[in-house]
């Protein structure tokens, strides 16, 4: 999808500051961050929404992001994955959210 911008990150169009990169997913510190660390873990293939991704590619993505919020966050994080616009997406490409450095409240909406 050439007007997504997480494609467009994926694909290597727009730079971003990745912290872990592989053939199927990319991290990076999310633009507009609402913790002291907030990282974004997407895939590079388009899906809008999590109910769409094979079952192997999310558990990849779910286990990249708890390996980076163990690695820098070793006080605790938490993963967040909005879906729709009641759940809070903004940009219907899937992705997780990591976010730490600071007590996480509850509830979170």
């Amino acid at each position: 999808m050439s007007d997504c911008i997480f494609c467009r990150i994926g694909a290597g169009e727009i730079p971003v500051n990745a912290v872990a990169e592989d053939e199927l997913l990319k991290a990076f510190p999310d633009a507009h961050p609402q913790a002291p660390v907030h990282l974004l873990v997407i895939p590079k293939q388009h899906y809008a929404h999590v109910e769409e991704v094979p079952a192997e590619l999310l558990g990849h993505l779910l286990h990249v992001a708890a390996g980076l919020g163990k690695s820098r966050l070793p006080g605790g994080h938490r993963i967040v994955v909005n879906t729709g616009e009641d759940g809070g997406q903004t940009v219907h490409h899937l992705h997780l959210h990591v976010l730490g450095g600071r007590p996480m409240t509850w509830p979170p909406g």
